[in-house]
């Protein structure tokens, strides 16, 4: 994995204005760090992209339709039908879209031997049921596991890789990007990249946050709204108004699987809602615009460092998360953790505000920040390090998250082990549902001290939403 240490967006680096992205349909992407959107192929015909609404429809449909026809004509499991169809799910890795769950890093994984395997094995049981709509791949997402929202974005963006040059070429023309910067023609050349990397240019209205297919409270909403589709919900597939577990989501793949007419109204249902993109204006889930308020408060309030030298990297590190939890605290970056509605966004919000403030103060300092970093037990949110021998982990947690306790007492210390330094701290945002938590874990805390266990400083930050100062009594 390359090391990450620059939250640059694509109009950052390249000089290009947000807005004129913005005119083109395109997101301005964070070039080293995925952004947790998907490529949702329902919404390929409704892009007002030509090279979306009709090439890459019709390339999709195209391709399942051949893959539906090799596995009605084969006989068996490895005949030659069934190993030509394998060779076409055999989906490579496509690196440079920037979206998914890559965390720190932009790096996916291609299609496994074995997930291969199960989607074949599932796509030959609802085949032989009588279903060859192409929209059957999507509707294995709910009962299947595996094929999460990462899955099925990366199958799109193989299948409709055709469709992704021609945009990309058509962008980069308007934008009026220098050769050397772009490889062939084609794609933005990635400059955090130590390989040749490119950069594909998404349009954000085939984008959102959870592919239609894979999302349990969409689907289960909008059929209870359709009377019809919900008696037939009730007639043939009942299990999908109570899928929480994989058990239940076995439940329902045997539901779904016991007639054509059961497929075909699971099938409905997800064909009844209303494909739209991700609200970029709003977003909901702070995956966007979190570069830019990180930078924006980490200018309205710089620090005024007292320790610089490398011996004092933990001061450094605590200096920065008490700016962090001034401007938290009392400067108004406290409403970016929240939605619309008020209601705590993701844990990884927090994290990246985070990420975004602490770059724009470390690179006056000369210190690296690395977000998620792979241990080799597990990831941890932060590493702040000056050379080798000077490095300071940070855990970001939020009060609601149900592994605080254990997540002090177990992944931290783990982490410190693995990365060979005994300095860490547990930063935990206060959003609410906090109850005694807090005291629970400054009792964990007082306790590995008097054992003279190893231990990490616990910083807490008050994020819950005030009211304004007319409205307080």
């Amino acid at each position: 994995m390359a090391k990450v240490s620059n939250p640059s967006t694509v109009s950052s680096h390249f000089g290009i204005e947000p807005k004129l992205l913005d005119s083109l349909g395109v997101l301005d992407v964070t070039i080293a760090i995925d952004t947790k959107l998907f490529i949702d192929p329902m919404l390929l015909k409704t892009s007002k992209h030509p090279e979306f609404n009709v090439d890459a429809v019709s390339q999709y449909n195209h391709f399942f339709i051949q893959l539906i026809k090799l596995l009605r004509s084969s006989k068996r499991r490895d005949d030659v039908a069934w190993r030509s169809a394998e060779r076409m799910l055999s989906f490579h890795e496509i690196k440079g879209t920037c979206l998914g769950y890559g965390g720190g890093s932009i790096h996916g994984s291609g299609f496994g031997k074995k997930l291969t395997t199960k989607i074949l094995e599932t796509a030959s049981e609802i085949i032989a049921i009588g279903i060859e709509d192409p929209d059957l791949f999507q509707a294995m997402a709910l009962f299947e596991s595996d094929i999460g929202p990462d899955r099925l974005s990366d199958m799109t963006t193989n299948i409709v890789e055709e469709s992704l040059k021609k945009f990309n070429q058509r962008i980069l023309k308007e934008l009026k990007i220098e050769k050397s910067q772009v490889i062939n023609d084609t794609f933005l050349k990635n400059p955090l990249e130590k390989n040749l990397t490119p950069i594909i240019l998404l349009p954000k209205d085939i984008l959102r946050d959870l592919p239609i297919a894979s999302d349990w409270d969409e689907v289960v909403s909008c059929a209870r709204k359709n009377a019809q589709l919900r008696s037939q919900l009730n007639d043939h597939v009942s299990s999908i108004w109570a899928v929480k577990s994989k058990r239940q989501k076995s439940a329902l793949k045997s539901d779904a699987l016991k007639s054509h007419d059961a497929f075909k109204t699971l099938l409905d249902a997800i064909k009844s809602i209303a494909p739209r993109p991700y609200d970029f204006d709003n977003d909901p889930e702070g995956v966007i615009n979190w570069t830019v308020k990180g930078k924006e408060f980490a200018n309205l309030f710089p620090v005024a460092f007292l320790h610089k030298k490398p011996k004092d990297l933990y001061k450094i590190v605590q200096e920065i998360i008490n700016q962090f939890k001034h401007v938290v605290e009392h400067c108004g970056l406290n409403k970016e953790l929240y939605q619309k509605d008020k209601k705590p966004r993701h844990e990884s919000s927090a994290q990246r505000l985070f990420f975004a403030m602490a770059h724009s103060y470390c690179v006056s300092n000369n210190v690296d920040i690395s977000p998620e970093i792979d241990t080799g037990n597990g990831k941890i949110d932060f590493k702040f390090s000056v050379g080798f021998n000077e490095r300071v982990l940070v855990e970001i947690k939020l009060s609601t998250n149900s592994s605080l306790l254990t997540g002090y007492t177990n992944q931290l210390e783990i982490y410190k082990t693995s990365q060979q330094t005994m300095k860490g701290i547990y930063l935990v945002i206060d959003v609410g549902r906090m109850g005694t938590k807090d005291q629970q874990l400054l009792d964990l805390k007082k306790e590995a001290i008097s054992r003279k266990a190893p231990y990490s400083e616990i910083e807490f930050v008050d994020g819950t939403l005030k009211l304004s100062a007319s409205k307080r009594k």
